[in-house]
């Protein structure tokens, strides 16, 4: 399987990463982005592109590929709805748009969040944006897209945020993690967890086009048992 990658120097598209480079049946990982990952792999290539509204100039070098696991995203704080909503619908249909003109069967997965509105009516600025989003690309026609909703992302395998405040909570969190995993665990995931659920459901298929933080752990506990 070739997979399409955006958001790999991101806290899940970097977790998603590793999961893709360990993977066995992953061949190929094309990592976008407006600067380098910063991974040396043989299966990884990066395409450094500075437009996410555009990608007329690079669509040769988005064909041929059978996946596109989208972990692009930004924190709504702060943010008027028009510009969250450019950074995170307009961005997101975008990419799903050339994607899908060069290769209208791949599968597209799409990481939003526990919250996110499909009636698109909540008070929440973001719920809503997220909402919409997630209604425009499942109204798109032929390849599946699959909706990942996680709620709290443990990182794991040396993988951290961007942002200094919530490395500081996972630092809290972290020794907490696993009995908040047994306590709660239609709202507590692992970044490993989520990138094996992406890579499942982009080759197989899951049980359902919205993917909770349950179904996304069931998908990668059946991914991890697969593989032995």
């Amino acid at each position: 399987m070739k997979v399409v990658l955006f958001g790999g120097t991101g806290m899940i598209g970097s977790g998603a990463l590793i999961e893709c480079l360990d993977h066995p049946d992953v061949e190929k990982v094309l990592v976008v982005g407006r600067r380098t990952c910063g991974v040396v792999h043989e299966k990884v290539e990066e395409l450094i592109h500075a437009d996410f509204l555009d990608y007329a100039e690079v669509l040769d070098c988005l064909r041929g590929y059978d996946a596109c696991l989208f972990c692009l995203g930004v924190s709504a704080a702060g943010m008027s709805e028009a510009d969250y909503a450019r950074f995170t619908h307009d961005f997101a249909m975008a990419a799903a748009r050339a994607l899908r003109e060069v290769n209208p069967r791949i599968a597209f997965c799409y990481i939003s969040a526990t919250g996110a509105d499909s009636a698109e009516k909540s008070r929440i600025m973001w719920a809503r944006v997220r909402g919409r989003l997630e209604n425009h690309l499942l109204a798109m026609t032929e390849g599946p897209v699959w909706i990942f909703r996680p709620g709290y992302i443990q990182p794991m395998k040396g993988v951290t945020s961007r942002t200094k405040l919530y490395n500081a909570i996972y630092r809290v969190l972290g020794p907490l993690y696993p009995l908040l995993d047994r306590v709660a665990p239609d709202h507590i995931t692992s970044t490993d967890r989520l990138g094996l659920a992406l890579i499942r459901a982009a080759r197989e298929g899951a049980p359902r086009a919205h993917l909770e933080n349950r179904d996304i752990n069931a998908l990668a506990e059946a991914e991890a048992a697969r593989l032995g």
